[in-house]
């Protein structure tokens, strides 16, 4: 298949720059795949569409404060690092920009020397791997100095940090946040988990793969880059009693859902505790065995996820569903409303 057929027309005032006030006052656009039909409604009314006995997937990855500005150490040339993810203690793939001047041996500092790393290698895809030195623990400096890694479609900067976190965040290690998470108040799970409908919770650090566009032109030859997973023994038992009990399992986005794809693939339809690096790539046609619906936002055209979410409802039903989302002005990306696949 062609990136092009994934295009769509997007107004640039559609793009969300600022997070709504209330994290539950998003509008809603639910897809019917048995009929294709199209409702309109609210977060909040996510209820209506949720029966005792579901379950609701959600990613509790939380975003590092993973961009640093610092200087180089030998001309004092201004140097901005996006943090990847960890491979070692102290060594950290990243971003760097301006790239050309962050070579093999470049002594980056930040904060007036209160973090200092050094550059050990340089990767094909322009990446870096940078290597730390500090006095005292690492995660304290970062949130010291570092500053939400707020992807490059949004322009203004975010008064509250927490709005780019969902509010069960808790394992640390992510460079972009699961946005469809940021819907959900804890009052609203709470009154979902009050219905009879299981809340799990598995774990996807976000990657370089939600910064990376696809520049192929056959979408088969894309590579994805990896992101660490893991899904612990309760939230694999889980699932399978929901599965057991006829309920349905509805990934709360599309890092849950490679989550769950990549362990049902791996163990022939069934959930196991498990871990390690995934780099699945969904797209049509796709059989899916580890989620019955998906709540996700609005997505880039020619994006892997607005291939993700064909996959599952289709490609026609999905760019005549986005159609109708422009027409209607729908916010878009991260801080945008959202969509129910059911």
């Amino acid at each position: 298949m062609n990136v092009e057929d994934f295009d769509f027309n997007l107004p640039e005032d559609l793009i969300a720059q600022t997070p709504l006030k209330d994290r539950s006052s998003s509008r809603l656009m639910v897809l019917n795949r048995e009929n294709e039909e199209i409702e309109h409604t609210t977060f909040t009314h996510i209820k209506n569409y949720l029966k005792p006995g579901d379950c609701l997937v959600l990613n509790d990855t939380k975003v590092l404060p993973a961009r640093l500005f610092g200087i180089k150490k030998d001309t004092g040339a201004k140097i901005e690092v996006l943090l990847l993810h960890q491979l070692e203690k102290d060594q950290w793939e990243v971003l760097v920009k301006p790239g050309k001047r962050v070579r093999e041996g470049t002594v980056i500092e930040f904060g007036e020397g209160l973090l200092r790393a050094e550059c050990i290698d340089v990767l094909k895809h322009g990446g870096r791997i940078l290597s730390f030195q500090y006095d005292g623990i690492f995660l304290e400096i970062l949130n010291e100095l570092g500053e939400m890694p707020l992807p490059p479609y949004i322009k203004k900067q975010l008064d509250n940090q927490e709005r780019y976190q969902t509010v069960y965040a808790r394992e640390e290690g992510s460079a972009a946040a699961p946005t469809a998470g940021l819907h959900f108040t804890r009052e609203l799970l709470n009154e979902i988990e009050a219905m009879g409908v299981h809340l799990a919770y598995v774990t996807l650090h976000v990657g370089l793969g939600t910064f990376r566009p696809v520049s192929v032109e056959k979408i088969e030859e894309h590579d994805m880059h990896a992101e660490f997973y893991r899904m612990d023994r309760e939230t694999a038992n889980l699932l399978t009693k929901v599965r057991e009990n006829g309920g349905r399992i509805i990934a709360v986005g599309t890092t849950s859902t490679r989550t769950l794809e990549t362990i049902a693939q791996k163990h022939h339809g069934h959930f196991k505790e498990d871990s390690g690096w995934t780099d699945i790539f969904i797209y049509p046609p796709y059989e899916f065995q580890g989620i019955d619906g998906l709540i996700t936002n609005f997505h880039l055209p020619k994006s892997t996820l607005i291939m993700l979410v064909s996959a599952l409802a289709g490609k026609d039903f999905i760019l005549d569903a986005y159609r109708e989302a422009v027409q209607e002005k729908y916010r878009f990306f991260s801080f945008g409303d959202a969509m129910l696949i059911l």
